[in-house]
C-alpha cells in the first residue's frame, strides 16, 4: 500500500504539544522565569495561565495596568520514557501578558473548567493567580528545526486524537512489545540500526523512532498509509507498519 501522508502541520505540532505538555514556565522580562500549574490555550486566541500569586509574574502583570506586559511560555514537550535526552520538542507562545479581576478571573477559570478540568484551577484564588496571555506569536523546534506557525493556522488546527494516550502506548511498545521495535528496526538502513531504538511518539499520522548510538542520537518518522482516527485503526496501521498483521493487535494497560 503506498504512502499518502507526510506528517502533522506545524499547527497541529504546536496544538498537540500545548494539550499533553506539562512542562512550561511563563518568562517576563526583568524577573526570573515562573514555573505555571495550569496553561491551556483557546480558540481565541489567548493562553489562560495559572502562577503562583506571590510569583513575580503576578506582580509585574498587575503592575503593568490595562496595557499588560511582554511575555512568553515556553513549553517543553518531554517523552515519557527514560530516553537519553528527553526533550522532544520546545514551543514558545510570545503575547502580552495580563492581570485579571477578580470577577473577570471566576468567570475565566469556570471556562476553561468546561474546556480543560484541571486540578491546578481548584488553587486559584487562593495559592495561585490565572493570568491571560494574549497571543501575537508561536515557534516551535524540534530535531529537524525551528518554525514559526500563523495563529490562524493554530487556532483553526486541534490536537492530535490520541494525545492522552500517547503515553500509555509508548510505554506498552517499550516494556511488553520489544520484538515489534525490532521489527521496524530491520526497516532502517543498516547504518542507522547501530544502537538502541526506542519509540519517541506516536500520532494520526505515523511513528517516530528515536536511535540512540556512541555517536549520538537521531529521530526516524515512519508514517501510515493513511491517517487514522480510532484506536483500533491505530493498532491496524502499526501491525501493517511493522509488515507482520498478528492477531490481536495492540492493547495499552489500564
Amino acid at each position: 500500500m503506498p504512502v499518502t501522508t507526510t506528517g502533522p502541520s506545524t499547527a497541529e505540532r504546536v496544538r498537540s504539544s500545548c494539550a499533553r505538555t506539562q512542562d512550561a514556565v511563563l518568562a517576563v522580562e526583568g524577573s526570573a522565569p515562573t514555573v505555571t500549574s495550569v496553561h491551556h490555550l483557546r480558540s481565541s486566541g489567548d493562553v489562560v495561565v495559572a502562577v503562583p500569586t506571590e510569583s513575580a509574574a503576578a506582580t509585574l502583570s498587575w503592575l503593568a495596568g490595562g496595557g499588560g506586559i511582554p511575555a512568553v511560555l515556553e513549553l517543553t514537550d518531554n517523552s515519557p520514557l527514560a530516553l537519553r535526552e528527553p526533550v522532544r520538542s520546545l514551543v514558545w507562545l510570545r503575547g502580552n501578558l495580563h492581570a485579571l479581576c477578580e470577577a473577570h478571573t471566576r468567570t475565566l477559570a469556570d471556562e476553561v473548567a468546561s474546556e480543560y478540568p484541571h486540578p491546578g484551577l481548584l488553587d486559584v484564588g487562593h495559592d495561585a493567580t490565572l493570568l491571560q496571555l494574549r497571543l501575537e506569536s508561536a515557534v516551535v523546534a524540534d530535531s529537524s528545526g525551528a518554525e514559526p506557525v500563523a495563529l490562524d493556522d493554530l487556532l483553526a488546527a486541534r490536537p492530535d486524537p490520541f494525545w492522552e494516550m500517547e503515553t500509555a502506548w509508548l510505554q506498552h511498545l517499550d516494556e511488553d512489545h520489544r520484538d515489534l521495535i525490532d521489527m521496524l528496526s530491520r526497516k532502517l538502513p543498516p547504518h542507522m540500526r547501530r544502537g538502541r531504538v526506542r519509540p519517541l511518539g506516536i500520532d494520526r499520522y505515523g511513528l517516530r523512532l528515536r536511535v540512540e548510538n556512541d555517536h549520538g542520537d537521531r529521530d526516524i518518522w515512519m508514517p501510515f498509509s493513511a491517517p487514522v482516527d480510532d484506536a483500533v485503526a491505530l493498532s491496524r496501521a502499526i501491525r501493517l507498519l511493522v509488515g507482520c498483521p498478528f492477531v490481536n493487535g495492540l492493547r495499552a494497560r489500564g
